[in-house]
């Protein structure tokens, strides 16, 4: 039996194309952990149709297709090609979690929620020709069970990060914009950490990337995690809630097992908004303390903030890019509001009638798909394009890049990367 996992691309967006090299940015973990927990006696291959052809003509018995909401459409062609020529396929992730219906009429099957509880009955019933159109997990994974993922599977070449890991799954909070806890639950669960570490030495070259939603949501996980880094010398970054800063020995471990930056999402600079989206957790009045304590503990801060909450209005954009070059944030990534399906944020404004495109394409976070309250849709998206390229002139990124001599080189490096995206922006 041969067994085709496909990651299919964005044809529209700031973020996850492909660099001016011809890479795609951080190699995925989904399909290989898939791939991980196949039976042997199956041929599997991995393609990643950001950087490969698809070939319909391939000999396969079954294709697997997972993507982002802005893959979505692309996903969706792929899967009526290889049905078109006779060959089953199922599909799964957050946007089919979410919306399996649809996906049904793409798909002979679909998988709800996390893979590794249902995968192998499927494939059972698929070799006995009794597929069923719905496997659905119904309970969380317990991460001691999670396979190391098969990433001889993919062209190490194609990926600008290609030693990405994951130690936690879930997050602790539910912000309404977010589609993590939709479909990793609200349940925060962790890898033994010998088995992260173990992984770990599996990998060639120092530079690691945790794809952990929330890396240090569990303190008391994160600081034995990160004591186990120390001796392996690595440099890493992941993403982080911004308390973070409020944890001395949290932060100190943090940077002494290599970790050089933190992707924070800060979202809005108003607390109204914070709490309109069920993150009043993160404190507006305390960024600055917080800026100042990661910045000193020698981390770099990849910020990111949404345009378009129920309280912006035009002023947001100078107001943050002002925020940004007084608290000198190293990098910053901005996002138009955008209701992804299955999240509390989806389920409101659809309900209010503000949502007016459905087209997955644009769900990238970087284009309107909804009628903002304090701005016209014009507005929050020429705000967006000025806002980026502003962020990204040669001026702005010198103040940034010259902050402290430490991690001068990578921050340089990822600030011209986005200068040249930003520079696209119409």
């Amino acid at each position: 039996m041969r067994l085709l996992l496909i990651l299919p691309k964005a044809d529209r967006g700031f973020l996850g194309g492909v660099s001016s090299s011809g890479k795609a940015g951080f190699a995925r973990l989904g399909l290989p952990v898939v791939a991980a927990l196949t039976p042997d006696d199956i041929d599997v291959r991995i393609l990643d149709a950001r950087v490969e052809i698809v070939d319909y003509d391939t000999h396969v018995d079954l294709v697997g297709i997972t993507g982002l909401t802005s893959e979505m459409l692309n996903a969706y062609k792929i899967a009526d090609g290889f049905r078109n020529k006779g060959v089953k396929v199922v599909m799964g992730g957050v946007h089919v979690s979410a919306l399996p219906e649809e996906a049904l009429r793409h798909a002979d099957a679909v998988v709800i929620g996390e893979a590794e509880l249902v995968w192998k009955g499927l494939l059972d019933d698929f070799k006995r020709g009794e597929l069923k159109p719905v496997y659905r997990s119904e309970s969380l994974i317990d991460m001691k069970h999670v396979p190391v993922p098969r990433r001889s599977l993919l062209k190490k070449e194609m990926y600008t990060s290609f030693n990405t890991i994951q130690a936690t799954r879930g997050c602790p909070f539910k912000c309404d914009f977010c589609t993590v806890t939709n479909f990793f639950g609200n349940k925060y669960r962790c890898r033994p950490v010998e088995d992260v570490i173990s992984e770990i030495r599996r990998f060639t070259g120092k530079s690691i990337v945790f794809l952990d939603d929330n890396i240090v949501g569990r303190p008391q996980y994160a600081k034995e995690l990160m004591k186990a880094l120390i001796p392996l010398k690595i440099r890493w970054g992941s993403q982080g809630s911004i308390t973070l800063a409020k944890d001395d020995e949290l932060l100190s471990l943090y940077s002494k097992s290599g970790g050089r930056y933190v992707f924070i999402g800060f979202e809005s600079l108003a607390q109204k908004n914070l709490e309109g989206v069920h993150k009043g957790w993160n404190t507006a009045k305390d960024y600055e303390a917080a800026i100042k304590k990661i910045h000193k503990a020698g981390i770099d801060i990849i910020g990111s903030f949404i345009f378009g909450l129920d309280d912006d209005d035009t002023d947001v954009f100078k107001d943050v890019l002002d925020f940004i070059s007084i608290n000198r944030i190293d990098v910053a990534m901005f996002n138009i509001l955008t209701p992804f399906p299955g999240t509390g944020l989806y389920a409101r404004l659809d309900e209010e009638g503000r949502i007016f495109n459905r087209d997955w394409s644009k769900y990238h976070t970087g284009e309107v798909v909804y009628r903002p309250l304090m701005m016209t849709v014009d507005e929050l998206q020429k705000g967006y394009n000025w806002i980026y390229r502003e962020m990204y002139s040669y001026r702005n990124i010198l103040k940034r890049v010259f902050r402290t001599h430490k991690n001068i080189f990578s921050r340089a490096a990822i600030n011209y990367s986005y200068r040249r995206k930003a520079i696209k922006l119409s």
